[in-house]
């Protein structure tokens, strides 16, 4: 065994790429472009596994580590994953440092200010586990990092709450997962200088989203770089050519806040000055700058790399931080190879010109014939297989939108009808066409062939769906090899959101704790298609009990064990005027989104009957079919008074609130938040619902084209109303929940939610995957934060 094998400290040019099993992947990195590149890099040291090891051995703690992890039953329990995973960090974080080792470390810091001629420098303390940054064993990200750290005591700190997160909640299920052994893993930590950040970002030597490595794409934002991981602010994108090094695309989007560093150490959130928010963030030098290092590290180290830089704010000067292989790109090119098979060049082989652009509302890339329809009375003319065409949806227009393969509007939102449906049945669409330029109405033509990208809104004329074909994993013979996904356990359980229950079998084995919104409306509109009244005028309730029940209890069956919440009818007059019958029944209401709907309806004597179906189908699924799983929501209750007669007529009908049966309320309305204490006494729980909630706290039409660019649940009116109503609801042992499409949009906000405390989140089909990874980490962020006493500082007063 060499001496470098058993030393405690390396210096970043000691290291080289192969050191991985010295000091993991992150350190033998950043050694590599130290000491075998002229590519700028803060200078360090690493901790390495040896240090870890010797560590873990003095202090005893490998005995008790394995037998808290040997204790686990079953990984897919959250709680009891949780509390063994806290205990180990716990026991890590509390143990006293081995004297020599901590000696070692406050010596190499030391030395360290002596080499930068700085006296206590500031430090990014960052974790290296030594199984990851492998193109087989991609484990990144998984611990943690500490950024403008500055004294020695502090260094020696963090750099054993490293250790520590090793053994966070999801790094110890994706390592049972993936069948990696526990002891196999050790951890080294890389300290180096602090790079003062005015802007920092991300590269890849490969578009990842497509598997263009001709490209170089760079994402910047202003300040630290964390929080382009957590998604609170979408950075500037630019591509370079590798060929030409010329910039060929740039998209630059306003930044209205950024992370930086405090001048006596940890890092706050402030605003991003005014007259930056919406410039560029890196100069054109810059950015050629940063591809020419892109282009040095791939040639490099041979493989497709993903990077991370950092722009001094005294110096102006670029660092790269790290960098590591590209595992997604770089494993199908490997497949393929292994298949005889090359990988797609449609991205410079063909070229097609866009035709009109909109807002990506639900994704994915499909071609077809279009169908322009500008009346509801006209869908019948729609055919399986076309893209439908129109001004905007509704919920009457739900049978043709499930015929479509695609969907494009004139008007709307990322919250309107259509973006939220499709979103739900997974069908490509594009809205708001018309506040891109020309509205697709006017553009298109029946029987027009395109190709509808609706990923990132635009619309192709044509077929060139070549140009978006993606090279799949194949094996020897040719066959298409499936991935598995595998997802922590999280303590705040992720809901979806569904309408039509014939999906129910496409979603069912997603991982979802249940169903936090099931929208009534759907069974009305896709299979019953009468009003209520009507059944009731011509003696059909049985009728509509039967279809009712039977769409609900296909839902609740297939979820079961998993609860179902069910929210009650919430049409407004104008949709239940488009069922058969309709008209006789319902108003002319100019503005019936504030008008007769929601519980308003249910205990007024001309619709009370009609209410009771739906509560002898709710009865029915319960008692006859046995899905006790089934709950209730009442929608868009403006009084206490209305949530009273409400529950009091379900009393009546057989459906009282039990341990068994819960009665969910809808908080769409400022007097939900405002008169919550009063509320909280006929419920079980809350769901917000963040469209409607926030278009009514801000006065604000999101359907609206002219206002909708007002339209932001991240408005700290909205958050000061959530905070409000959890604090309270929490108060009196009541539940709240969110179902509206901020989650979906927002990782940030989800973000928001958790440290809220929100006791789950339920979004639509297509966003369950990524919330439910978002939600792991956002709670893995809070135990680290809660251990260590630091953590983000929140800058905004969220109390009512």
């Amino acid at each position: 065994m060499s001496n470098r094998d058993t030393t405690n400290v390396l210096w970043f040019d000691e290291l080289h790429r192969e050191d991985v099993n010295l000091v993991g992947g992150k350190s033998s990195s950043l050694g590599e472009m130290t000491s075998a590149m002229s590519v700028p890099v803060p200078y360090g040291f690493a901790t390495t596994a040896h240090a870890y090891r010797y560590f873990m051995e003095q202090t005893h703690l490998n005995e008790r580590v394995n037998s808290l992890l040997a204790g686990i039953k079953d990984y897919e329990n959250s709680l009891e994953l949780h509390l063994a995973c806290a205990e180990i960090r716990r026991l890590i974080v509390t143990a006293e440092m081995p004297a020599d080792l901590a000696a070692e470390i406050t010596a190499a810091y030391q030395e360290l200010g002596q080499k930068m001629n700085q006296d206590n420098p500031f430090v990014a303390i960052r974790s290296s586990a030594t199984a990851e940054d492998l193109p087989d064993a991609s484990f990144a990200g998984q611990q943690e990092s500490y950024l403008n750290i500055r004294g020695q005591a502090d260094v020696v700190n963090r750099v054993q709450q490293c250790y520590a997160s090793l053994f966070t909640d999801r790094a110890a299920y994706y390592r049972h997962k993936q069948n990696f052994p526990h002891e196999r893993v050790a951890l080294s930590a890389a300290i180096q200088m602090m790079v003062f950040s005015k802007a920092s970002g991300i590269m890849f030597s490969v578009d990842v989203s497509n598997g263009d490595d001709t490209k170089i794409v760079i994402d910047a934002i202003y300040g630290l770089g964390e929080y382009i991981v957590l998604g609170k602010v979408t950075p500037n994108h630019y591509v370079v050519a590798k060929d030409s090094m010329q910039i060929v695309d740039k998209s630059v989007i306003k930044q209205d806040v950024q992370l930086v560093r405090e001048p006596d150490g940890g890092v706050v959130e402030v605003p991003v000055p005014d007259e930056l928010q919406e410039q560029q963030v890196l100069t054109d030098e810059q950015i050629l700058e940063i591809a020419g290092y892109v282009k040095a590290i791939e040639e490099h180290y041979g493989s497709y790399m993903d990077m991370e830089f950092a722009l001094d704010s005294n110096t102006n000067r670029v660092w790269v931080v790290q960098a590591r292989p590209e595992t997604v790109w770089s494993r199908r090119k490997k497949e393929q190879g292994k298949a005889g098979t090359e990988q797609h060049s449609d991205f410079n082989e063909s070229y097609a010109e866009a035709l009109l652009r909109g807002l990506p509302a639900s994704p994915g890339v499909v071609s077809g014939v279009v169908h322009v329809i500008d009346d509801a009375k006209d869908i019948e003319e729609f055919q399986p297989g076309e893209i439908l065409v129109t001004i905007m949806t509704s919920p009457d227009w739900v049978p043709a939108m499930k015929k479509a393969v695609a969907i494009i509007t004139d008007n709307g939102g990322m919250t309107c009808h259509a973006a939220i449906i499709s979103r739900e049945m997974q069908i490509p669409c594009i809205v708001g066409t018309s506040s891109k330029g020309t509205p697709a109405t006017k553009l298109l033509q029946t029987g027009d062939t395109v190709t509808v990208d609706a990923s990132n809104g635009i619309v192709y004329q044509g077929d060139v769906t070549a140009m978006f074909t993606q090279p799949q994993p194949v094996d020897q013979t040719g066959t298409v090899q499936a991935v598995g996904e595998t997802f922590a356990p999280t303590a705040t359980p992720v809901m979806m959101n569904l309408g039509d229950p014939d999906l129910i079998e496409r979603y069912a084995d997603l991982p979802v704790d249940g169903i936090g919104l099931m929208r009534e409306e759907f069974i009305w509109t896709s299979y019953i298609h009468e009003h209520p009244l009507y059944l009731i005028e011509e003696g059909q309730q049985g009728k509509a009990i039967r279809m009712l029940a039977a769409g609900i209890a296909k839902v609740a069956r297939a979820m079961s064990p998993r609860p179902v919440v069910l929210r009650l009818s919430d049409f407004k007059s104008s949709e239940y005027r488009q069922l058969k019958g309709g008209s006789k029944y319902e108003p002319n209401e100019p503005a019936d989104l504030l008008g007769w709907r929601g519980a308003s309806r249910y205990y007024d004597p001309k619709y009370i009957e009609a209410f009771k179906l739906e509560l002898a189908a709710v009865k029915k699924v319960r008692q006859e079919f046995g899905l006790t799983n089934l709950n209730v929501m009442i929608p868009f209750v403006r009084t206490v008074a209305e949530v009273e007669k409400v529950t009091e007529i379900m009393r009546v009908e057989g459906l009282e609130r039990t341990a068994d049966f819960k009665v969910y309320m809808m908080a769409e309305i400022p007097s939900n938040i405002i008169l919550a204490d009063q509320f909280n006494q006929y419920i079980d729980g809350y769901s917000i619902g963040s469209n409607d909630l926030t278009m009514l706290l801000l006065g604000c039409d999101r359907n609206n084209d002219t206002v909708a660019s007002l339209f932001d649940e991240r408005n700290l009116a909205v958050k000061r109303a959530i905070r409000h109503l959890i604090k309270t609801a929490h108060a009196a042992g009541k539940t709240v929940s969110i179902c509206g499409q901020a989650p979906s949009e927002f990782p940030d906000f989800t973000n928001f939610l958790v440290q809220s405390g929100i006791d789950y989140v339920s979004v639509n089909p297509d966003m369950v995957k990524e919330t439910k990874r978002n939600v792991a980490h956002f709670e893995q962020r809070i135990l680290i934060d809660a251990a260590t006493g630091r953590g983000l500082k929140d800058q905004t007063d969220y109390e009512w």
